[in-house]
């Protein structure tokens, strides 16, 4: 708990990064399955949802990456999240 009182993040062995990782992809595989729990329109609708979440999870993406390219270019001048 020393993360909670400045200590910093916890540092995860391999088998304990292996462990959440299968936690999560066992939640991730039950939320899938669960789609057939829906009706067409929760599904549709969904699937909607995640589109957009990934469109724009891309181009915030990209944005990210011109900006690092750019600061990288003019020697990181400026920078900062208002380009100050």
């Amino acid at each position: 708990m020393s993360f909670l009182f400045g200590g910093g993040r916890p540092q995860l062995s391999s088998a304990q990064k292996i462990e959440a990782a299968e936690t999560e992809l066992e939640l991730v595989s039950d939320m899938f399955n669960r789609e057939g729990d829906l009706n067409k329109a929760e599904s549709v609708c969904i699937d909607r949802c995640v589109a957009k979440f990934f469109e724009v999870n891309m181009k915030v993406s990209e944005k990210m990456q011109s900006e690092a390219a750019g600061r990288q270019g003019s020697g990181g001048v400026g920078g900062g999240m208002f380009g100050m």
